[in-house]
């Protein structure tokens, strides 16, 4: 009688595509009836590395069991900028230009957190004027607008909803002409510094606010009527990326996805900066935690956007002559320069009195400009509340004209934490919806 048993032929081991087998001869039917026998036969997909709509390119890599999501893993850094480092070699004001291409969508978040923590590293927040405070609240209520308007539009469109992102899109390029109007650009725009705001606002710029204002609040109205209570839409999204309280709170979520779950954290309201504490506006919640809820989430804070920015133009008019830019001389850059007719440098009345009539004042601008001013010795965290959620910063400073270190809290690489707790166990159609209802921008993540 033979002392071989089935094992000596066909030895086997676990991987995560399944168990592996290693032939070495023997009995072929019940080395055949062994891997038969096997309750589970998995294989492992890369969703991406590709660039499918405006979140960036972002890896997924999915251990699938037939149509059923076993396992999903993020794959990030494929966006590396290094923006973080650069600002060590730059100038504390020459900052902002960097760090608003973080989250590309939501630059003036980006910038305003990056100036909250600089000018508590001056000790001069309370210094600035009230009108530079109002324009900031202002241009980041339009952000949020034109962010949410990429988030559900795109988010839509994954889903194979066409029109909804062609209404979205009509929007957002209205709130990129107020960008324009204001900053000279309608991304990336450096428009808020430490100390204030880059420039005042421009004639007639009031007048145009209320009229986008007018505009938004009656169009935003065609996307409501497309998707809310639309069933197609209902059972794309009901019940799909399923991530209550707890989970939120282990991972460190926040913004939509965490007011999703119907806790109302919002830094405006929890951590008031900017004055914030000053305007009336409600503070958007769902209690359903998954993809439909963020979508009606963002829908809903579209309006308490309007809101706030109805209440920015009223107190502008109010402070036609005040200043943008804090009274320091020696941190006021730009120093309340006027601007070029093209939008760009400084004007020829400018030029011709720095030049001509104050060789002092010429002297001072061009340290000002080419040096920078000096940050005293220390660290200071300051933060936002972004279209994503907590967008914060901590800057560290060693008393000389250009950062030490500056470290972003950016929501989106939090948020992308969920995806492992959104999508295991769920079909492998949801996943798009799950991942857009997060709506993450790898600009911030890769920084």
């Amino acid at each position: 009688m033979s002392n071989f048993t089935e094992n000596d032929y066909a030895s086997s081991r676990q991987t995560t595509e399944g168990p592996i087998f290693d032939v070495t001869g023997g009995d072929w039917d019940s080395l055949v009836t062994e891997i038969g026998a096997s309750k589970e036969e998995r294989v492992v997909v890369n969703m991406g590395p590709q660039h499918p709509s405006t979140h960036g390119v972002l890896r997924i890599v999915l251990e699938l069991e037939g149509e059923t999501v076993k396992e999903a893993r993020a794959g990030i850094g494929y966006l590396h900028t290094g923006i973080e480092k650069t600002t060590e070699f730059r100038n504390w004001t020459q900052g902002t230009t960097l760090v608003t291409r973080m989250d590309y969508l939501a630059p003036i978040f980006n910038e305003t957190a990056y100036c909250l923590a600089v000018e508590k590293l001056l000790n001069i927040t309370d210094q600035i004027p009230e009108k530079a405070q109002v324009i900031r609240v202002m241009m980041m209520e339009f952000n949020r607008i034109s962010s949410h308007m990429v988030a559900l539009g795109t988010g839509a469109l994954e889903l194979g909803a066409l029109s909804p992102m062609i209404f979205a899109f009509r929007e957002r390029e209205k709130v990129l002409d107020i960008f324009e109007m204001f900053s000279g650009l309608r991304m990336n725009m450096a428009y808020i510094r430490p100390g204030g705001v880059a420039q005042d606002v421009p004639e007639g710029g009031i007048e145009k606010v209320r009229e986008t204002v007018k505009y938004l609040r009656e169009n935003f109205k065609d996307n409501s009527t497309l998707l809310i209570g639309n069933s197609i839409w209902i059972a794309r999204t009901k019940g799909i990326g399923y991530l209550d309280l707890a989970g939120c709170t282990a991972l460190g979520i926040t913004g939509p996805v965490l007011r999703a779950t119907g806790l109302p954290w919002d830094l405006r309201k929890t951590q008031p900066y900017c004055g914030y504490e000053n305007y009336d506006f409600d503070v958007v919640t769902t209690d359903t935690a998954d993809v439909y809820g963020r979508f009606l989430v963002r829908m809903n804070e579209l309006e308490q956007s309007l809101r706030i920015i109805e209440q920015c133009a009223d107190k502008l008019e109010k402070l036609e002559k005040a200043p943008v830019m804090v009274a320091d001389k020696k941190i006021a850059w730009p120093a309340q320069l006027s601007v070029g007719s093209d939008g760009m440098g400084n004007s020829l009345e400018h030029i011709r009195q720095i030049m001509g009539t104050s060789m002092e004042s010429l002297i001072h601008h061009f340290k000002l400009v080419t040096e920078g001013f000096r940050v005293p010795a220390g660290q200071a965290y300051a933060a936002v509340e972004s279209p994503r959620g907590e967008t914060g910063v901590h800057a560290v400073s060693d008393g000389g004209t250009r950062p030490y270190r500056i470290h972003f809290r950016e929501p989106s690489f939090n948020n992308l934490q969920s995806v492992a707790a959104m999508c295991e166990g769920s079909m492998i159609a949801d996943i798009i919806g799950a991942i857009a209802s997060i709506d993450p921008v790898m600009g911030g993540v890769d920084r």
